[in-house]
Protein backbone atom coordinates (compact mmCIF):
# COMPACT_ATOMS: atom_id res chain seq x y z
CA UNK A 1 0.00 0.00 0.00
CA UNK A 2 3.03 2.52 1.35
CA UNK A 3 4.18 1.51 -2.18
CA UNK A 4 1.64 2.17 -4.47
CA UNK A 5 0.65 5.25 -2.45
CA UNK A 6 4.21 6.58 -3.02
CA UNK A 7 4.00 7.43 -6.98
CA UNK A 8 1.23 10.44 -5.81
CA UNK A 9 4.62 11.74 -4.06
CA UNK A 10 7.04 11.29 -7.13
CA UNK A 11 6.76 14.89 -8.46
CA UNK A 12 9.74 15.93 -10.48
CA UNK A 13 10.25 19.69 -11.55
CA UNK A 14 10.19 20.51 -15.50
CA UNK A 15 13.44 21.60 -16.96
CA UNK A 16 13.57 25.33 -18.79
CA UNK A 17 13.03 24.34 -21.83
CA UNK A 18 9.84 22.73 -21.18
CA UNK A 19 8.80 25.41 -18.52
CA UNK A 20 9.39 27.66 -21.62
CA UNK A 21 7.52 25.91 -24.31
CA UNK A 22 4.87 25.34 -21.91
CA UNK A 23 4.40 29.22 -20.38
CA UNK A 24 4.28 30.29 -24.10
CA UNK A 25 1.52 28.47 -25.06
CA UNK A 26 -0.49 28.73 -21.88
CA UNK A 27 0.30 32.58 -22.15
CA UNK A 28 -1.19 32.67 -25.77
CA UNK A 29 -4.03 30.97 -24.59
CA UNK A 30 -4.61 33.69 -21.43
CA UNK A 31 -3.55 37.28 -22.85
CA UNK A 32 -3.43 36.94 -26.52
CA UNK A 33 -6.68 38.50 -28.22
CA UNK A 34 -7.52 36.53 -31.23
CA UNK A 35 -10.45 38.86 -32.66
CA UNK A 36 -7.28 41.17 -32.57
CA UNK A 37 -4.27 39.60 -33.76
CA UNK A 38 -2.75 42.91 -35.19
CA UNK A 39 -3.04 44.74 -31.38
CA UNK A 40 -0.20 45.87 -29.83
CA UNK A 41 -0.61 43.60 -26.56
CA UNK A 42 -0.67 40.57 -29.04
CA UNK A 43 2.60 41.57 -29.99
CA UNK A 44 3.84 42.61 -26.33
CA UNK A 45 2.47 38.97 -25.25
CA UNK A 46 5.18 37.26 -27.62
CA UNK A 47 7.85 38.83 -27.66
CA UNK A 48 8.20 39.44 -23.73
CA UNK A 49 9.89 35.66 -24.16
CA UNK A 50 12.22 37.02 -26.73
CA UNK A 51 15.06 36.36 -23.85
CA UNK A 52 14.62 33.18 -23.18
CA UNK A 53 16.73 31.56 -26.13
CA UNK A 54 19.56 33.46 -25.05
CA UNK A 55 18.85 32.11 -21.55
CA UNK A 56 18.83 28.58 -22.92
CA UNK A 57 22.25 29.07 -24.47
CA UNK A 58 23.90 30.25 -21.32
CA UNK A 59 22.34 26.85 -19.98
CA UNK A 60 23.81 25.21 -22.35
CA UNK A 61 27.06 26.44 -22.45
CA UNK A 62 27.46 26.27 -18.77
CA UNK A 63 26.92 22.79 -18.98
CA UNK A 64 29.90 21.56 -20.86
CA UNK A 65 32.74 22.61 -18.07
CA UNK A 66 35.28 19.53 -19.47
CA UNK A 67 38.53 20.53 -21.75
CA UNK A 68 37.30 18.61 -25.22
CA UNK A 69 33.77 20.86 -25.24
CA UNK A 70 35.61 24.00 -24.00
CA UNK A 71 35.86 25.78 -27.19
CA UNK A 72 32.29 24.84 -27.96
CA UNK A 73 31.23 26.16 -24.39
CA UNK A 74 32.63 29.36 -24.94
CA UNK A 75 30.59 29.66 -28.29
CA UNK A 76 27.71 29.22 -26.92
CA UNK A 77 28.20 31.55 -24.26
CA UNK A 78 29.08 34.41 -26.51
CA UNK A 79 26.32 33.77 -28.73
CA UNK A 80 23.92 34.01 -25.85
CA UNK A 81 24.99 37.17 -24.86
CA UNK A 82 24.88 38.41 -27.93
CA UNK A 83 21.05 37.11 -28.30
CA UNK A 84 20.10 38.66 -25.07
CA UNK A 85 21.96 42.39 -26.27
CA UNK A 86 20.20 41.71 -29.01
CA UNK A 87 16.62 41.39 -27.60
CA UNK A 88 17.63 43.86 -25.02
CA UNK A 89 18.10 46.37 -27.27
CA UNK A 90 14.56 45.73 -28.55
CA UNK A 91 13.23 46.29 -25.92
CA UNK A 92 14.73 49.12 -24.94
CA UNK A 93 13.22 50.63 -28.83
CA UNK A 94 9.66 49.32 -27.74
CA UNK A 95 10.32 51.17 -24.30
CA UNK A 96 10.94 54.46 -26.36
CA UNK A 97 8.39 53.93 -28.98
CA UNK A 98 5.79 53.89 -25.78
CA UNK A 99 6.95 57.43 -25.07
CA UNK A 100 4.43 58.21 -27.70
CA UNK A 101 1.41 56.27 -27.35
CA UNK A 102 -1.13 57.66 -26.04
CA UNK A 103 -4.14 55.81 -26.67
CA UNK A 104 -4.48 52.42 -25.15
CA UNK A 105 -8.16 50.66 -25.66
CA UNK A 106 -9.20 47.94 -22.69
CA UNK A 107 -8.47 44.68 -23.59
CA UNK A 108 -9.05 41.78 -20.93
CA UNK A 109 -7.56 38.64 -20.07
CA UNK A 110 -9.49 35.47 -21.50
CA UNK A 111 -10.05 34.34 -18.31
CA UNK A 112 -11.27 36.16 -15.55
CA UNK A 113 -10.32 37.77 -12.17
CA UNK A 114 -10.95 34.51 -10.33
CA UNK A 115 -9.71 32.05 -12.56
CA UNK A 116 -6.42 33.92 -12.86
CA UNK A 117 -6.05 34.66 -9.39
CA UNK A 118 -6.58 31.01 -9.10
CA UNK A 119 -3.74 30.25 -11.32
CA UNK A 120 -1.28 32.85 -9.72
CA UNK A 121 -1.13 30.41 -6.52
CA UNK A 122 -0.53 27.79 -7.92
CA UNK A 123 2.26 28.49 -9.49
CA UNK A 124 3.43 30.64 -6.41
CA UNK A 125 3.44 27.20 -5.18
CA UNK A 126 5.40 25.97 -8.35
CA UNK A 127 8.03 28.64 -7.78
CA UNK A 128 8.53 28.44 -4.01
CA UNK A 129 9.30 24.36 -4.89
CA UNK A 130 11.45 25.50 -7.95
CA UNK A 131 13.88 27.82 -5.14
CA UNK A 132 13.87 24.64 -2.77
CA UNK A 133 14.53 21.60 -4.87
CA UNK A 134 17.01 23.01 -7.10
CA UNK A 135 16.00 21.89 -10.98
CA UNK A 136 18.27 20.49 -13.63
CA UNK A 137 19.75 22.65 -15.84
CA UNK A 138 18.83 26.23 -14.29
CA UNK A 139 21.57 28.80 -12.75
CA UNK A 140 22.40 28.42 -9.26
CA UNK A 141 24.80 32.02 -9.35
CA UNK A 142 23.50 34.20 -12.36
CA UNK A 143 25.59 37.27 -11.49
CA UNK A 144 27.08 39.00 -8.44
CA UNK A 145 24.68 39.99 -5.16
CA UNK A 146 25.90 43.57 -4.43
CA UNK A 147 27.75 43.87 -1.34
CA UNK A 148 25.12 45.13 0.61
CA UNK A 149 22.60 42.37 -0.17
CA UNK A 150 25.38 39.71 0.83
CA UNK A 151 26.13 41.25 3.77
CA UNK A 152 22.37 41.03 4.77
CA UNK A 153 22.46 37.74 3.53
CA UNK A 154 25.30 36.92 5.81
CA UNK A 155 24.12 38.84 8.92
CA UNK A 156 20.19 37.55 8.79
CA UNK A 157 21.91 33.77 8.39
CA UNK A 158 24.14 34.15 11.35
CA UNK A 159 20.87 35.48 13.49
CA UNK A 160 19.47 32.48 12.62
CA UNK A 161 22.38 30.08 13.22
CA UNK A 162 22.33 31.75 16.90
CA UNK A 163 18.71 31.42 17.79
CA UNK A 164 18.55 27.60 15.62
CA UNK A 165 21.76 26.24 17.92
CA UNK A 166 19.39 27.49 21.23
CA UNK A 167 16.26 26.02 20.10
CA UNK A 168 17.30 23.15 18.17
CA UNK A 169 21.30 21.94 18.99
CA UNK A 170 22.98 19.31 16.55
CA UNK A 171 20.45 20.13 13.71
CA UNK A 172 22.95 20.52 10.63
CA UNK A 173 20.49 22.97 8.59
CA UNK A 174 22.09 25.02 5.05
CA UNK A 175 20.85 28.39 7.24
CA UNK A 176 22.24 30.35 4.11
CA UNK A 177 20.21 28.73 1.49
CA UNK A 178 16.66 28.91 3.64
CA UNK A 179 17.25 32.72 4.45
CA UNK A 180 18.15 33.26 0.78
CA UNK A 181 15.45 31.64 -0.90
CA UNK A 182 12.78 33.17 2.10
CA UNK A 183 13.87 36.71 1.13
CA UNK A 184 13.94 35.95 -2.37
CA UNK A 185 10.00 34.50 -2.26
CA UNK A 186 9.22 37.00 -0.08
CA UNK A 187 10.53 40.07 -3.03
CA UNK A 188 8.92 37.86 -5.39
CA UNK A 189 5.51 38.15 -3.51
CA UNK A 190 6.22 42.05 -2.80
CA UNK A 191 6.37 42.28 -6.47
CA UNK A 192 3.10 40.45 -7.08
CA UNK A 193 1.13 41.99 -4.73
CA UNK A 194 2.32 45.36 -5.72
CA UNK A 195 1.36 44.45 -9.76
CA UNK A 196 -2.20 43.88 -8.31
CA UNK A 197 -2.21 46.94 -6.55
CA UNK A 198 -1.17 49.09 -9.63
CA UNK A 199 -3.95 47.32 -11.55
CA UNK A 200 -6.43 48.39 -8.89
CA UNK A 201 -5.81 51.51 -7.84
CA UNK A 202 -3.51 53.16 -10.72
CA UNK A 203 -4.86 51.50 -13.98
CA UNK A 204 -8.61 51.10 -11.46
CA UNK A 205 -8.96 47.52 -12.98
CA UNK A 206 -8.11 44.96 -10.57
CA UNK A 207 -8.51 42.41 -13.39
CA UNK A 208 -5.74 43.82 -15.22
CA UNK A 209 -3.44 43.64 -11.81
CA UNK A 210 -4.30 39.75 -11.23
CA UNK A 211 -3.47 39.19 -15.03
CA UNK A 212 -0.47 40.90 -14.42
CA UNK A 213 1.02 39.17 -11.00
CA UNK A 214 -0.27 35.89 -13.51
CA UNK A 215 1.85 36.28 -16.17
CA UNK A 216 4.73 37.52 -13.89
CA UNK A 217 4.74 34.07 -12.07
CA UNK A 218 4.01 32.04 -15.34
CA UNK A 219 7.10 33.98 -17.19
CA UNK A 220 10.51 31.50 -17.32
CA UNK A 221 12.49 34.47 -16.25
CA UNK A 222 10.96 34.08 -12.48
CA UNK A 223 11.35 30.44 -12.81
CA UNK A 224 15.15 30.83 -13.66
CA UNK A 225 16.33 32.99 -11.14
CA UNK A 226 13.44 32.70 -8.49
CA UNK A 227 15.53 32.00 -5.57
CA UNK A 228 18.38 35.17 -5.86
CA UNK A 229 17.39 37.89 -4.60
CA UNK A 230 19.76 39.97 -5.98
CA UNK A 231 17.83 40.00 -9.32
CA UNK A 232 14.71 40.47 -7.83
CA UNK A 233 15.32 43.32 -5.27
CA UNK A 234 15.17 46.04 -7.41
CA UNK A 235 12.33 45.39 -8.58
CA UNK A 236 10.17 44.83 -5.58
CA UNK A 237 11.26 48.09 -4.53
CA UNK A 238 10.33 49.79 -7.76
CA UNK A 239 7.41 48.34 -8.16
CA UNK A 240 6.14 50.03 -4.68
CA UNK A 241 7.35 52.84 -5.51
CA UNK A 242 5.08 53.32 -9.06
CA UNK A 243 2.70 51.61 -6.30
CA UNK A 244 3.09 54.78 -4.14
CA UNK A 245 3.80 57.40 -7.05
CA UNK A 246 1.38 60.05 -5.40
CA UNK A 247 3.63 60.04 -2.37
CA UNK A 248 7.08 61.77 -3.39
CA UNK A 249 8.54 60.95 0.18
CA UNK A 250 7.44 57.12 -0.31
CA UNK A 251 8.56 56.62 -3.01
CA UNK A 252 11.84 58.48 -2.86
CA UNK A 253 12.75 56.68 0.22
CA UNK A 254 12.29 53.32 -1.75
CA UNK A 255 14.18 54.13 -4.16
CA UNK A 256 16.92 55.60 -2.53
CA UNK A 257 16.54 52.11 -0.51
CA UNK A 258 17.35 50.32 -4.03
CA UNK A 259 20.32 52.76 -4.64
CA UNK A 260 21.84 52.38 -1.37
CA UNK A 261 22.20 48.69 -1.48
CA UNK A 262 21.35 47.76 -5.57
CA UNK A 263 23.66 50.86 -6.04
CA UNK A 264 21.77 50.48 -10.34
CA UNK A 265 18.80 52.55 -9.54
CA UNK A 266 21.10 55.94 -8.72
CA UNK A 267 20.75 56.26 -12.51
CA UNK A 268 16.84 56.68 -12.26
CA UNK A 269 16.93 59.46 -9.97
CA UNK A 270 16.95 62.12 -12.79
CA UNK A 271 13.64 60.30 -14.58
CA UNK A 272 11.95 60.66 -11.22
CA UNK A 273 12.96 63.94 -9.95
CA UNK A 274 12.10 65.17 -13.61
CA UNK A 275 8.23 63.75 -13.00
CA UNK A 276 8.08 65.49 -9.62
CA UNK A 277 9.09 68.78 -11.15
CA UNK A 278 7.21 71.46 -8.87
CA UNK A 279 5.28 68.87 -7.69
CA UNK A 280 7.23 67.29 -4.75
CA UNK A 281 10.86 67.18 -6.25
CA UNK A 282 12.61 68.40 -3.11
CA UNK A 283 10.56 66.06 -0.83
CA UNK A 284 11.33 63.06 -3.37
CA UNK A 285 15.01 64.35 -3.47
CA UNK A 286 15.37 64.58 0.21
CA UNK A 287 14.03 60.95 1.09
CA UNK A 288 15.85 59.59 -1.84
CA UNK A 289 19.37 60.62 -0.21
CA UNK A 290 18.59 60.24 3.12
CA UNK A 291 17.60 56.09 2.69
CA UNK A 292 20.71 55.84 0.34
CA UNK A 293 23.10 57.42 2.88
CA UNK A 294 21.40 55.46 5.51
CA UNK A 295 21.70 51.95 3.43
CA UNK A 296 25.26 53.05 3.12
CA UNK A 297 25.92 53.50 6.47
CA UNK A 298 24.57 50.19 7.84
CA UNK A 299 25.82 48.14 5.08
CA UNK A 300 29.43 49.50 6.00
CA UNK A 301 28.51 49.24 9.96
CA UNK A 302 27.84 45.36 9.20
CA UNK A 303 30.87 44.77 7.06
CA UNK A 304 32.60 46.76 9.61
CA UNK A 305 31.43 44.38 12.62
CA UNK A 306 32.34 41.04 10.17
CA UNK A 307 35.41 42.37 9.83
CA UNK A 308 35.37 42.80 6.27
CA UNK A 309 34.75 46.87 5.26
CA UNK A 310 38.26 47.17 4.48
CA UNK A 311 38.76 44.42 1.66
CA UNK A 312 34.62 44.73 0.57
CA UNK A 313 35.97 48.45 -0.66
CA UNK A 314 39.32 47.29 -2.21
CA UNK A 315 36.92 44.99 -4.18
CA UNK A 316 34.10 47.03 -5.15
CA UNK A 317 36.87 50.17 -6.23
CA UNK A 318 38.52 47.51 -8.13
CA UNK A 319 35.67 45.95 -10.03
CA UNK A 320 35.98 46.00 -13.75
CA UNK A 321 32.22 45.54 -14.25
CA UNK A 322 31.04 48.95 -13.62
CA UNK A 323 34.13 50.90 -14.57
CA UNK A 324 33.84 50.57 -17.73
CA UNK A 325 37.64 51.68 -18.40
CA UNK A 326 38.82 48.95 -17.38
CA UNK A 327 39.43 45.29 -18.73
CA UNK A 328 36.09 42.92 -18.31
CA UNK A 329 37.37 39.57 -16.11
CA UNK A 330 34.42 38.08 -15.59
CA UNK A 331 31.84 36.38 -18.02
CA UNK A 332 29.80 38.44 -20.45
CA UNK A 333 29.94 39.75 -24.25
CA UNK A 334 32.57 42.10 -23.23
CA UNK A 335 34.76 39.12 -22.63
CA UNK A 336 34.31 37.18 -26.16
CA UNK A 337 35.62 33.80 -26.87
CA UNK A 338 38.80 32.60 -25.63
CA UNK A 339 39.22 36.20 -24.47
CA UNK A 340 38.77 37.58 -27.49
CA UNK A 341 35.74 38.73 -29.73
CA UNK A 342 34.35 42.52 -29.28
CA UNK A 343 36.68 44.73 -27.71
CA UNK A 344 35.86 46.10 -23.99
CA UNK A 345 37.02 49.88 -24.68
CA UNK A 346 33.76 50.47 -27.13
CA UNK A 347 31.98 50.02 -23.81
CA UNK A 348 33.17 53.53 -22.81
CA UNK A 349 31.15 55.30 -25.24
CA UNK A 350 28.62 53.23 -24.83
CA UNK A 351 28.57 54.35 -20.90
CA UNK A 352 29.19 57.96 -22.11
CA UNK A 353 26.01 57.51 -24.32
CA UNK A 354 23.94 55.73 -21.70
CA UNK A 355 25.11 58.63 -18.91
CA UNK A 356 23.95 60.87 -21.55
CA UNK A 357 20.72 59.81 -22.13
CA UNK A 358 19.93 59.60 -18.32
CA UNK A 359 20.55 62.86 -17.66
CA UNK A 360 18.66 64.00 -20.42
CA UNK A 361 15.78 62.39 -19.47
CA UNK A 362 15.51 65.04 -16.02
CA UNK A 363 14.07 67.36 -18.50
CA UNK A 364 12.38 65.29 -21.42
CA UNK A 365 9.92 64.61 -21.72
CA UNK A 366 7.93 67.65 -20.14
CA UNK A 367 5.53 67.47 -17.89
CA UNK A 368 5.95 63.65 -17.39
CA UNK A 369 3.54 61.11 -16.62
CA UNK A 370 3.25 58.08 -14.65
CA UNK A 371 3.27 56.26 -18.55
CA UNK A 372 6.65 58.10 -19.37
CA UNK A 373 8.43 57.36 -15.42
CA UNK A 374 7.43 54.07 -16.11
CA UNK A 375 8.77 53.67 -19.98
CA UNK A 376 11.37 55.66 -19.17
CA UNK A 377 12.68 52.96 -15.98
CA UNK A 378 12.18 50.08 -17.70
CA UNK A 379 14.90 51.65 -20.51
CA UNK A 380 17.25 53.33 -18.07
CA UNK A 381 17.69 49.39 -16.28
CA UNK A 382 17.96 47.86 -19.75
CA UNK A 383 20.27 50.04 -20.68
CA UNK A 384 23.07 48.96 -18.18
CA UNK A 385 23.05 45.83 -19.50
CA UNK A 386 24.91 47.01 -22.63
CA UNK A 387 27.79 48.05 -20.40
CA UNK A 388 28.00 46.00 -17.40
CA UNK A 389 30.57 43.42 -17.53
CA UNK A 390 29.73 40.79 -15.71
CA UNK A 391 26.48 38.74 -17.50
CA UNK A 392 25.21 42.05 -18.74
CA UNK A 393 21.73 40.94 -20.34
CA UNK A 394 20.79 38.44 -17.84
CA UNK A 395 19.29 40.68 -15.14
CA UNK A 396 15.69 40.62 -16.62
CA UNK A 397 14.05 40.73 -13.92
CA UNK A 398 15.20 44.13 -12.71
CA UNK A 399 12.72 45.25 -15.79
CA UNK A 400 10.38 42.63 -16.00
CA UNK A 401 7.55 43.82 -14.04
CA UNK A 402 7.66 47.37 -15.91
CA UNK A 403 7.42 45.63 -19.06
CA UNK A 404 4.17 44.19 -17.68
CA UNK A 405 2.99 47.69 -16.60
CA UNK A 406 3.98 48.61 -20.35
CA UNK A 407 2.12 45.77 -21.95
CA UNK A 408 -1.33 45.95 -19.97
CA UNK A 409 -1.67 49.84 -19.13
CA UNK A 410 -4.28 51.87 -19.92
CA UNK A 411 -4.42 55.61 -21.08
CA UNK A 412 -2.04 57.00 -17.82
CA UNK A 413 -2.01 60.91 -19.31
CA UNK A 414 -3.89 62.20 -16.45
CA UNK A 415 -1.72 60.25 -13.91
CA UNK A 416 0.85 62.76 -12.49
CA UNK A 417 1.57 63.63 -9.13
CA UNK A 418 -0.34 66.19 -7.32
CA UNK A 419 0.24 69.67 -6.51
CA UNK A 420 1.25 70.37 -2.86
CA UNK A 421 -0.65 73.37 -1.74
CA UNK A 422 0.99 74.97 1.36
CA UNK A 423 -1.92 76.23 2.88
CA UNK A 424 -3.55 73.01 3.22
CA UNK A 425 -0.09 70.30 2.88
CA UNK A 426 0.93 68.74 6.29
CA UNK A 427 4.34 69.19 5.54
CA UNK A 428 4.36 72.27 4.19
CA UNK A 429 2.30 73.65 7.77
CA UNK A 430 5.00 71.30 9.84
CA UNK A 431 7.50 73.34 8.21
CA UNK A 432 6.54 76.90 9.10
CA UNK A 433 5.51 75.90 12.23
CA UNK A 434 9.52 74.62 13.08
CA UNK A 435 10.70 77.37 11.35
CA UNK A 436 8.60 79.88 13.50
CA UNK A 437 9.31 78.42 16.97
CA UNK A 438 13.29 78.27 15.73
CA UNK A 439 13.25 81.34 15.06
CA UNK A 440 11.76 82.62 18.02
CA UNK A 441 14.17 80.64 20.42
CA UNK A 442 17.25 81.73 18.98
CA UNK A 443 15.90 85.83 18.12
CA UNK A 444 17.25 87.94 21.23
CA UNK A 445 14.53 89.42 23.15
CA UNK A 446 14.76 93.21 23.27
CA UNK A 447 16.10 94.80 26.98
CA UNK A 448 13.31 96.38 29.41
CA UNK A 449 13.19 100.15 28.71
CA UNK A 450 12.95 101.31 32.76
CA UNK A 451 10.04 103.71 33.16
CA UNK A 452 10.90 106.99 35.27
Amino acid sequence: MLAAASIFFDFRLPNSTTWFYFSLILAVALFFKFSRLLSMRNWDVLTIFLLVPGVLLLQEGHMRPDASGARHSQTLLWIGYLWLLAGSAYFMVRCLFDLALVRRPAITPNLNASGLAWMALAFSVCLISVAIKHQEGSPENAGKAPAAVEATKQQVAALVDQQKARAIPGIDIDTAFWVSCGLAVMCHLAVVIGLIVIGRQIFQDTHIGVAMATFYLLLPYTAFYVGQIHHVWLAALLVWAIATYRRPLLAGFLLGVAAGTVFSPALLFFVWLGFYWRRGAGRFAAAFLLAAVLCLAATGAILWMQGELGPSLKNVMALSDWQPWKRPTTEGFWLGIHGEGVHWGYRIPVFILYIAGMVTTAFWPSPKTLAHVIALSAAGLIGIQFWYADQGGIYVLWYLPLLLLIAFRPNLADRRPALIVAETDFISRAGKAAVRVAVFMVKQQEPLVRVR
